[in-house]
């Protein structure tokens, strides 16, 4: 066995203080995400549930009409659906898979936001027998639309 150094032995100790405290680093927080739904939608709460579940950290609220809220932030009439949210800066619309949002936030395009629209079977929250296949649309504020991902 080879003697260490007393030169060399606070380096030593040094590195390896810095792995421990890197290995105990705690990750990243969740990004927070507003929901907003009807009370009476059970698909949005599925959907809040797939967030989560993806690492999301979820605060939804119930509102008698969710319009206004679309309204607010240029959500085009053609890509509505059953809930909104908000989620670092970027307004998603309907039923979008979690790993779509987490590409978003990782890409920043230049976007108000992205919308699944209507609520195809299959999508988070709309699990079922059935699976369709449907696009997610990007939108900006002149109301102009993309496909962002296909499913």
């Amino acid at each position: 066995m080879r003697a260490i150094s007393w030169v060399r032995l606070p380096a030593v100790l040094l590195l390896a203080a810095s792995s421990i405290g890197a290995a105990q680093t705690p990750p990243a927080p969740a990004a927070p995400v507003a929901v907003y739904k009807s009370a009476t939608c059970g698909c949005c709460g599925k959907w809040n549930e797939h967030m989560r579940t993806a690492g999301f950290n979820v605060n939804s609220t119930d509102l008698p009409d969710v319009t206004p809220v679309k309204d607010k932030h240029g959500v085009p009439a053609g890509l509505r659906s059953c809930h909104t949210a908000i989620v670092g800066g970027y307004v998603i619309e309907g039923h979008v898979p979690a790993d779509v949002i987490k590409k978003l936030l990782r890409e920043r395009p230049a976007v108000v936001g992205i919308a699944v629209p209507g609520m195809p079977s299959g999508s988070p929250g709309m699990e079922g027998s059935r699976v369709d296949s449907y696009n997610v649309m990007s939108f900006d504020k002149s109301g102009a639309t993309k496909v962002y991902a296909s499913r």
